[in-house]
């Protein structure tokens, strides 16, 4: 009894160390933008609005009852390495270098066309947890009371959330210039974007079935379908 008392008291303090150690990396890393450049600021940004935007649904949609999970080693080892890759490694080397030998040059117009995608990523990233509500999930799950959500920008597109992904990942390289900390998300999320999304659909199907078929034929994953 005592130790299950003491649970939320622990995983509190690590959150609490968690939030600090990245408050200081954050204003370490804002310290150094003129090592690290101007696009590293903008990328700094985006990072922070991404927590902002991610914070509040993550902490409601844990209440959510999972009635059914996908977490086999694939998946945990593809969500490690997109958090290692957009996140972590990103961090680490704009707060107190130590990659610098993986650095490579671009000129200022490369770097603002990183810049200049970040709205859209946002706006994107956004809109598809808004959307989601409820049903939206970090892991392959389905929730009790899971519903088939075709509206919004869903009615659009499959797959909004991983559209905001790749416009962040193929923008992250261009605002900071190193081959690991800056271009390695890009492999990384393509092989989350050819792996797992087959089998978040398949999750789908089986949960729907011809409803999600249905809503296939409407949308593509990626991109508006034309209209014929």
């Amino acid at each position: 009894m005592a130790d299950k008392a003491q649970r939320p008291i622990l995983k509190g303090l690590v959150m609490a160390a968690t939030v600090i150690v990245a408050l200081a990396l954050l204003l370490a890393a804002a310290l150094r933008w003129r090592e690290n450049g101007w696009g590293a600021l903008v990328w700094l940004a985006a990072f922070v609005a991404t927590f902002a935007i991610r914070t509040p649904h993550a902490k409601r949609n844990r209440a959510n009852i999972v009635v059914d999970a996908r977490k086999g080693l694939d998946e945990i080892l593809l969500l490690a390495a997109m958090f290692l890759a957009m996140m972590v490694l990103p961090l680490l080397h704009l707060a107190v270098g130590g990659l610098g030998f993986a650095d490579y040059s671009l000129p200022d117009w490369a770097t603002a066309i990183g810049a200049l995608a970040q709205p859209a990523y946002l706006w994107l990233f956004w809109r598809s947890h808004a959307d989601l509500g409820r049903n939206w999930s970090p892991g392959l799950e389905v929730r009790d009371g899971h519903q088939l959500v075709a509206k919004g920008i869903y009615a659009r597109i499959r797959h909004p959330m991983y559209a905001a992904i790749w416009i962040s990942a193929l923008a992250q390289p261009l605002l900071i210039h190193n081959w690991i900390a800056g271009f390695l998300v890009v492999p990384a999320f393509a092989a989350m974007w050819f792996l797992r999304v087959p089998n978040e659909e398949a999750l789908m199907r089986g949960r729907f079935g011809d409803a999600w078929d249905e809503y296939c034929a409407r949308t593509d994953r990626l991109f508006p379908k034309r209209a014929r």
